[in-house]
């Protein structure tokens, strides 16, 4: 058993800094690379690609950056954890063997975690018990069931771990959770057992701090932004950890950004909900246990955490087509910019009900103005400019089209000083919705394949 691994967080998120995991693997030492792709509305992207390529469907930018730091990772001995191959990890797994023989690097094991694809087996397995409803409307999937883009279960470290166990240099998986992606090597490199629930819930908060990329280390920190150096050449986090489930967030010297108690707390409450209850597939952790101090500049010590039995359930992540939206925008100038926004934006609305067009919601906006904060906005006297902001959703389709084409004429027929329109008519764009349930552990199981260029 090693003393400690240093598990090095690549990407937070699919278009996250590209030169991130480069750094990482060159700029100091490493033990694992891992990478977060995916988030909820991304599965959806994905599926529809591989609907249209059965060759797609996985993170592109993974295979560019394998290629730049293939050679690294082989020398030194990195393994590399993602999630990237999205709803097609097969076909991830088989472009990064094409690297690799473009390369001339032979012997690379690339370990393929899938099953959470749940798609083509939704009816089948409500058949066989799992309701699916929705977690948070308690709504039968019956009700969207016709609409269904996409439907795959977040699994946890333990497929990981077995990939790991046979030896993979590269795991690529499917919708697996953030935090298991930390977690496995964890597992794997210390031996601790799949029922060791303190030292699996250090592991997972582990790798929720890891798992945003820099929002760990400096990046987005509202407490103290501008305490934060060289920005521009952010370090991202690095965990190193150890046997008995303490670890250290970290990043490689001489690179930007901070790790501080402050930074480190301010990722610990991103998507928290009840803090004595953080569930994933492989445990349920306590984030009031926590522990953790500044022990020296960019290192700070976490331990003490308590863990508890994972449920019996996994979650699901579901899309589903909810209708069309669009959006446009026209800026205003001074004098009386506001007024002029507020003056379109009533025309505009008016003129829509001439039409005999409804919208299942018309939102406004002025970008500058109230855009964040809302009805709790402060008002601005008389700005330079504001740009109006507007969208419309419904069922629709032709109704949200024509929206689109009743922009444009407000640059004649409404109130002066206006600028901004350019790209043409916005267009309806399809609405993708969330839909959250949980399914048994014991319906569904995940895949693990390993294959050897």
């Amino acid at each position: 058993m090693r003393p400690s691994i240093r598990i090095a967080s690549g990407q937070g998120f699919w278009g996250d800094l590209l030169n991130a995991p480069v750094d990482q693997v060159r700029k100091g030492p490493i033990d694992y690379l891992v990478m977060d792709y995916l988030a909820e509305v991304t599965m959806s992207i994905l599926q529809k690609q591989k609907l249209k390529d059965p060759a797609l469907g996985y993170a592109r930018d993974l295979v560019p950056l394998i290629a730049e730091i293939l050679p690294d990772i082989v020398s030194r001995g990195i393994r590399v954890i993602t999630n990237g191959g999205g709803v097609n990890p097969v076909a991830c797994r088989d472009a990064l063997f094409d690297v690799a023989r473009q390369k001339g690097i032979h012997g690379l094991k690339i370990g393929v975690v899938r099953g959470d694809d749940i798609l083509l087996n939704v009816d089948e397995l409500m058949a066989s018990g799992a309701t699916l409803a929705n977690m948070e409307t308690e709504a039968p999937l019956s009700s969207i069931r016709n609409r269904l883009i996409s439907a795959n279960v977040y699994f946890g470290a333990a497929p990981i771990v077995e990939a790991l166990q046979q030896g993979a240099h590269i795991v690529i998986t499917g919708r697996t959770t953030d935090t298991g992606l930390t977690l496995a090597p964890m597992i794997h490199e210390f031996g601790w057992s799949m029922n060791d629930w303190d030292r699996l819930a250090s592991g997972t908060i582990a790798g929720h701090i890891l798992e945003c990329g820099a929002q760990a280390s400096g990046g987005n920190f509202l407490a103290d932004w501008k305490s934060v150096p060289d920005l521009a050449h952010v370090g991202f986090p690095i965990a190193e950890a150890f046997p008995d489930g303490t670890f250290v967030i970290t990043k490689h010297h001489g690179t930007g950004g901070l790790v501080s108690e402050a930074t480190v707390k301010e990722q610990l409450l991103y998507e928290l909900g009840d803090p004595t209850s953080y569930i994933t597939p492989d445990c349920v952790a306590d984030f009031t246990t926590i522990r953790l101090e500044g022990t020296s500049p960019d290192h700070v010590r976490v331990w003490g955490i308590k863990g508890s039995p994972a449920t019996e359930f996994y979650k699901v992540s579901m899309a589903y087509h909810d209708g069309y939206t669009a959006v446009g925008t026209l800026t205003y100038a001074w004098p009386d910019a506001v007024t002029k926004a507020r003056a379109a934006d009533r025309i505009l609305r008016i003129r829509l009900a001439d039409l005999g067009l409804s919208y299942e919601e018309i939102r406004t906006e002025l970008l500058g103005l109230d855009s964040c904060f809302g009805p709790r906005s402060v008002e601005i006297a008389d700005p330079n400019e504001v740009v109006l902001r507007i969208g419309v959703r419904g069922q629709n389709r032709d109704a949200v089209e024509r929206f689109g084409r009743e922009i444009a004429p407000l640059v004649l027929t409404g109130p002066p000083s206006v600028t901004g329109f350019a790209g043409g008519r916005p267009k309806p764009s399809e609405v993708v919705a969330y839909w959250p349930a949980l399914i048994r552990k014991s319906l569904v199981s995940p895949i693990v394949e390993t294959a050897t260029l």
